[in-house]
């Protein structure tokens, strides 16, 4: 779990009150419970083993990320109608829509005012990437409430904003003070599709430890997710699905007949190709970039979460 007394104090705003902020801030200090096991938190990391930034930079950068994130996760949970994060009650469930809200826009700006601290550019930065992350959650919405079925291109497009996103931010702060030369945008971005898409996949999977709230919870939101898209258009004429989506069931015996069409439409498999050609894709690139352990270890583990996922 996060060292609260380590992490919490630079979540204070430069000028305010401690003891208010500490109350203000109370929901996120809350959300970093389950924010900290989540894999964007080693993005930094990953990357730095090309940038190598100075001491300074890099916590000021890292810190920031978190804190982006954590404004992301609450929202996220929110527009999701989430109920757990990764083993915890999701933190409008536990402190309030509202409160949680102010905390997740104060945090935000809280965010703004370090930014102009970093670097001039790092604002314009920041800015453009949540555009970014604000119009592929836009579209998300689109698709689930109108009951749209996107083409896997528009879905390409979708992942790079909401998953490559904050990979993509992260590497361009990175870039204001590092001499390497190199691209690692692209693979920065092929990642964020390759997370996307894994995400996608390990949801209508699950393991002996999924709680019953979280089963196949993108099937309750009706997301159009990777696997639903490959299905529907390969199989126009099948209703069941797209109708099942429009019952935004809770019933884990629906979910579990869905689970089996998209199975037997090949789905998984599909998805799991696509998945080891991004995966592919990548390494190809790292050895090209000399080398990186530490990104080749953490694309081991999530192709490991996601060999081990079942029906």
């Amino acid at each position: 779990m996060t060292d609260m007394k380590k992490i919490v104090p630079f979540y204070y705003s430069i000028n305010g009150n401690v003891e208010e902020d500490k109350i203000l801030l109370e929901p996120i200090k809350y959300s970093l419970q389950s924010s900290d096991a989540h894999p964007y938190k080693r993005i930094t990391s990953i990357f730095n083993y090309w940038l190598k930034l100075s001491p300074d930079k890099f916590q000021q950068i890292d810190e920031i990320m978190q804190m982006v994130f954590n404004v992301c996760i609450i929202f996220d949970d929110i527009q999701d109608e989430a109920i757990m994060r990764i083993g915890f009650p999701v933190t409008h469930s536990v402190y309030g829509l509202y409160y949680s809200i102010n905390a997740a826009n104060y945090l935000e700006l809280i965010a703004y005012q370090k930014l102009i601290n970093l670097h001039p550019m790092a604002v314009k930065i920041v800015i453009e990437q949540f555009m970014e992350y604000f119009k592929g959650q836009g579209m998300d919405f689109y698709w689930k409430e109108n009951f749209i079925c996107p083409t896997e291109k528009d879905y390409h497009s979708l992942a790079l904003r909401k998953s490559a996103w904050i990979i993509e931010l992260v590497v361009k702060l990175m870039k204001l003070f590092s001499t390497y030369e190199e691209d690692v945008l692209s693979l920065a971005s092929t990642l964020g599709l390759y997370r996307q898409i894994h995400d996608d996949y390990c949801n209508l999977r699950h393991d002996e430890d999924t709680n019953e709230n979280s089963y196949c919870d993108d099937l309750t939101e009706g997301k159009m997710s990777f696997l639903i898209i490959h299905a529907l258009k390969n199989n126009p004429d099948d209703k069941k699905l797209i109708n099942i989506l429009k019952q935004r069931s809770k019933n884990i015996e629906v979910k579990r007949y869905c689970v089996k069409i998209l199975e037997s439409y090949g789905s998984f498999k599909y998805a799991k190709d696509v998945l080891d050609e991004l995966d592919k894709k990548m390494r190809t690139e790292i050895d090209r970039l000399g080398g990186n352990p530490t990104f080749v270890k953490f694309l081991d583990e999530l192709k490991n979460k996601m060999l081990k996922t079942r029906i």
